[in-house]
């Protein structure tokens, strides 16, 4: 598919999104922090101040000054609720982000060994998700190619999963969507068959598709390779999506070792446009804590002083 064709018709796919009835309008929030960035917070993040209920929860990231939200189980939530929440987001400029596309396969091969109902299950999954991403205007799913196969060389092993993205790009492309395949740390997830960023960028020139790209998540590469503004650099025409995790910890900048401000600094003068999704814990508890991760980024997105 052309790349005009693929921009074209994920214009179509979210227009269409607005003729939804208008189930939350847009709500005036006066004085927001004006983030350099589009940091996307996770549900659950905010309870203490916002509660439990979707829409209190993405009201609050909107009144801080967040435009984008990604919530990894979006696929698992019933039709009803996907709505309001996609609702809420169009009237009031929040962009979707990533959401968990099919079945992680976390101790046994699946794409890695080649086997034939174990891709029929991913595509299959991967069709089901793209209704998914239409219903909430999210142009980007997350996909995870599961664990190695120890029986097979890695040369196979890359063969067998290159073929199963190039399946399910031809799937996704007519639709403007994307998967973008997230390398994971050895640390936290031993014996998977992708982990680290070049990796990643070798499979997704392989594939060779806009459907087709990388989730650069900083907080597994600072584990798994470290080098990260080289490696991002690197990976640059490959990388769809970022996700943001401190280390050690995995909770929001500056409760670790990484100098987000720099990063951030550096991606924002590439001129991203993108999501950032704040896949992350808070480092303290309740109201305190929740406090403590939107200082945090407004500290770290003041990097343009």
């Amino acid at each position: 598919m052309k790349r005009r064709n693929f921009i074209r018709n994920a214009s179509i796919a979210s227009s269409a999104l607005f003729a939804i009835n208008s189930i939350y309008p847009s709500t005036k929030f006066y004085n927001k922090y004006k983030f350099n960035l589009n940091y996307a917070p996770h549900l659950g993040m905010f309870k203490h101040h916002a509660g439990n209920d979707p829409i209190n929860q993405l009201r609050f990231m909107a009144e801080q000054g967040f435009t984008a939200f990604e919530d990894n189980g979006m696929k698992k939530r019933d039709v009803e609720t996907q709505k309001k929440m996609a609702s809420f987001m169009i009237n009031n400029n929040m962009q979707m982000g990533v959401f968990v596309a099919h079945t992680i396969y976390w101790k046994e091969p699946n794409l890695a060994s080649g086997k034939k109902d174990k891709r029929e299950e991913f595509l299959k999954e991967i069709n089901e998700s793209v209704e998914v991403a239409k219903r909430v205007n999210a142009k980007w799913m997350t996909v995870v190619p599961g664990h190695l196969d120890l029986r097979l060389n890695i040369g196979y092993q890359t063969a067998n999963v290159v073929e199963s993205l190039k399946l399910a790009s031809d799937i996704l492309e007519p639709h403007g969507i994307s998967m973008v395949l997230e390398p994971l740390n050895f640390r936290n997830h031993p014996g998977l068959f992708l982990s680290k960023s070049p990796q990643a960028f070798e499979i997704c020139k392989a594939v060779n598709s806009p459907s087709c790209k990388i989730l650069f998540d900083i907080y597994h590469q600072q584990i798994e390779e470290g080098n990260l503004i080289p490696n991002i650099e690197a990976c640059w025409d490959e990388i769809a999506y970022f996700q943001i995790g401190d280390n050690p910890g995995r909770n929001e900048p500056t409760s670790g070792e990484i100098n987000y401000r720099n990063i951030f600094k550096y991606i924002h003068s590439k001129g991203y446009d993108g999501i950032l999704g704040m896949e992350h814990g808070n480092s303290k508890t309740k109201k305190e804590g929740e406090k403590a991760v939107i200082e945090a980024y407004k500290k770290v997105d003041n990097f343009l002083i």
